[in-house]
C-alpha cells in the first residue's frame, strides 16, 4: 500500500474505512442476487478476483508463502472467511432473509470471538470488553428490531440457516487467521485464499443451481463493486485489522456493519429509520468504543 495510507494517522481510520466498505456487501448483494443464483454470483466473484490479483502478483514478484503448510493455512483462513461466510450470507439473502436480519445474525461474530479467544489464542478479554460487546449487540438488535417480524415463521429456520453457517465461517476464519498466519503478502495471499473459495463454490453451484446469469447494468455494477470495494478493498483492509489488533477489536467492528448498511439502505432505497433504529445506532457505537478501549 503507499506510504501515505499506511502512515500512523492513515491507519487510524482503516476501522472506519473497512466497516464503510464491508457495509457495503450487502447491498450489493441486494442489486445482483435477482439476476443470478447465490453460488454462481460468488463464483463468477472469486474468478475474477484471481483473474485480478493473479498477473498483480507476478509482475510485483510478491513473495508467496515459503512452505506449503503455511499456503495451506492461508487457503484454509480464506475458504472460511470467504467462501463460507459469503456463501451463507449470500444464500440467506437469496431465499428472502432481509439484509438486516442477516447482518444481526453474523453480527454475533463478536461475541462468539470473545468467548473462543482465551483459549485459542490466548487474548484475555477484559471486564469492560465485554460490557462493550453485550452492549454493542442489544444496539444491533434496536436496528434491526423492525426487520424481525418480516421473517414468516414458518420459514424462518430454512431461511437463517445460511447465516448461522456464515457466522460460524468468519467467526472460525478470523481465529483460525490470527491464530496461523497473522501475516502474508496481500497480493498472492488473495490468489491464495480466493482459489479454494472459487472452487468450492463452483463445485457446490454446479449441483445445487441452473448457472444461469442475466447481465444486465445492474448485475454488472454489483459485480463489479463487489470484486474492487469488498474482494480487494474491504478483504485487504480486514487482514491487515487482523494482523495488527487483537480478535476481538476486530471482530467488535462488525457491529457496526448493521447500523452502517441500514444507513446505505434509507439512502438508496428509501428505507425508513426509527427512532429506536437511531437510539440502537449510538448504542452500538458505543458498545464498539468500549470493546476497543
Amino acid at each position: 500500500m503507499p506510504s501515505a495510507a499506511s502512515s500512523p494517522p492513515a491507519q487510524m481510520l482503516w476501522p472506519l474505512f473497512f466497516v464503510l466498505l464491508w457495509s457495503t456487501g450487502f447491498i450489493g448483494a441486494r442489486f445482483g442476487l435477482p439476476y443470478a443464483p447465490p453460488l454462481t454470483f460468488l463464483a463468477i466473484r472469486y474468478a475474477l478476483v484471481v483473474a485480478l490479483m493473479l498477473p498483480a502478483a507476478l509482475l510485483t514478484r510478491a513473495a508467496w508463502p515459503k512452505t506449503p503448510a503455511a499456503m495451506a493455512h492461508v487457503a484454509v483462513s480464506g475458504l472460511l472467511m470467504h467462501g463460507v461466510y459469503l456463501g451463507g450470507v449470500f444464500t440467506a439473502i437469496g431465499l428472502g432473509l432481509p439484509s438486516g436480519i442477516t447482518a444481526l445474525v453474523v453480527g454475533m461474530q463478536p461475541l462468539l470471538t470473545a468467548l473462543c479467544a482465551g483459549a485459542l489464542l490466548g487474548e484475555r478479554v477484559r471486564p469492560a470488553q465485554w460490557g462493550g460487546l453485550l452492549l454493542g449487540f442489544a444496539g444491533v438488535v434496536l436496528v434491526v428490531q423492525s426487520k424481525l417480524l418480516a421473517v414468516p415463521p414458518d420459514q424462518a429456520i430454512g431461511m437463517m440457516l445460511p447465516a448461522l453457517i456464515a457466522l460460524a465461517g468468519i467467526t472460525a476464519g478470523t481465529l483460525y487467521q490470527k491464530r496461523f498466519c497473522p501475516s502474508f503478502d496481500l497480493r498472492t495471499g488473495a490468489v491464495v485464499q480466493f482459489i479454494p473459495c472459487l472452487i468450492a463454490t463452483a463445485a457446490v453451484a454446479a449441483v445445487t443451481e441452473p448457472l444461469t446469469v442475466q447481465w444486465t447494468g445492474a448485475f454488472v455494477f454489483a459485480l463489479g463493486w463487489l470484486v474492487l470495494v469488498l474482494s480487494l478493498g474491504a478483504v485487504t483492509l480486514l487482514n491487515l485489522l487482523i494482523r495488527r489488533g487483537g480478535a476481538v477489536n476486530v471482530a467488535s467492528l462488525f457491529y457496526l456493519t448493521p447500523a452502517s448498511t441500514a444507513l446505505l439502505a434509507w439512502a438508496l432505497f428509501d428505507e425508513t429509520l426509527s427512532p429506536l433504529a437511531l437510539t440502537g445506532m449510538a448504542i452500538a457505537a458505543a458498545g464498539v468504543w468500549l470493546a476497543r478501549r
